[in-house]
């Protein structure tokens, strides 16, 4: 009798780990971890940084991880590789970055990955050179789902301005390469005049207005980020009494991508159409979980989580690919939404 409950709690024991590891908690789930980590953000220069910068900052708080004073690298991966090497003169045990030349951060990760300090890549996937986990949404699906927001939006004809990001980052890519595969395959009719950027405004806003002096008759334009490129966009369209309501002829529809509260602002005023929401909130907050994790030993593999997102395997490690829903007039005052929830406790 004694075996038989043996082997019952034996069981039950083992069904209850499997179950747990079948929901993405981790392998491990130990109460505690020590060490500093390092966080680097990006920029500072955008709306969608910036919140990042204020839930990291709230969740360091509520979810007790101890931090190195946190760097700025400003986009500039001399300075991340600098900031990084402070980290680990610091003693930091673990990483959180946000690298945007993907493909230069290479090396930086090799060199951690040899003193076994795992690194979080929060938003963009580095090409190469291990990962511990990638903390991103699916950024191929925000170039596809814009591309058939406004495919559908202008029945199929047109001409569709397109603010690539830099392409020497993998967002910038993904969305490009998504975008511009939907439009030829779906909406043949449809013109796509795709500007470089480097993810700045100014470059944006520059290169628009000499687009619009040869085609006048643009009726679309796909932002792929709202925090750098709204604000210069909606300027000279209202200079150039373009920026009209949706519904009166001459309206251009606008599709951007992050989610901020400006673009929230703005789809309610009817000068933007709908934005791709770009989860701030959960970016910073699953940094910090699975810095937690890397610190406790847990591990991870590909599938379904416990937080409504999917864990897929990459050349380099694993990424968390997090949800980031269409946005229109139908349901901007979601207070689901990260960007409705800025400011409250």
């Amino acid at each position: 009798m004694r075996l038989r409950k043996t082997t019952v709690a034996a069981l039950t024991a083992l069904l209850a780990v499997t179950a747990l590891a079948g929901c993405n908690r981790g392998s491990d789930d130990k109460a505690g971890s020590s060490g500093k980590v390092g966080i680097d953000l990006p920029r500072s220069d955008t709306d969608f940084w910036n919140s990042y910068n204020s839930y990291i900052e709230k969740d360091l708080k509520s979810e007790g991880v101890s931090a190195l004073p946190r760097t700025n690298s400003q986009n500039d991966i001399g300075k991340l590789v600098a900031n990084v090497q402070t980290f680990t003169d610091q003693g930091a045990k673990a990483v959180v970055m946000a690298p945007q030349d993907t493909g230069a951060v290479a090396s930086t990760l090799d060199k951690l990955a040899g003193k076994k300090i795992p690194v979080i890549s929060v938003d963009t996937r580095p090409d190469k050179g291990k990962v511990y986990m990638v903390v991103r949404a699916d950024n191929k699906a925000y170039g596809s789902n814009a591309c058939e927001y406004l495919g559908k939006q202008l029945g199929g004809k047109g001409k569709v301005v397109e603010f690539e990001g830099a392409l020497d980052s993998i967002n910038g890519r993904d969305r490009s390469e998504a975008f511009a595969s939907c439009m030829k395959s779906k909406y043949p009719g449809i013109k796509v005049i795709a500007l470089a950027t480097d993810w700045k405004g100014e470059v944006a806003s520059a290169k628009l207005q000499t687009t619009l002096a040869s085609d006048p008759d643009v009726n679309g334009i796909y932002m792929q980020a709202g925090g750098a490129f709204l604000q210069p966009t909606l300027a000279l369209l209202e200079q150039k009494h373009l920026l009209k309501p949706p519904g009166t002829p001459g309206h251009i529809t606008i599709i951007s991508n992050d989610g901020i509260p400006d673009e929230f602002k703005a789809i309610k005023e009817g000068k933007i159409d709908a934005t791709i929401s770009q989860p701030a909130d959960l970016y910073a907050k699953y940094a910090l979980y699975y810095a937690k994790a890397a610190l406790a030993g847990q591990t991870f593999k590909p599938g379904p989580t416990d937080h409504g997102s999917t864990i897929i395997a990459i050349p380099n490690g694993l990424e968390d690919q997090l949800p980031a829903p269409l946005v229109t007039k139908d349901n901007v005052d979601d207070p689901n939404l990260w960007a409705n929830q800025l400011g409250k406790s």
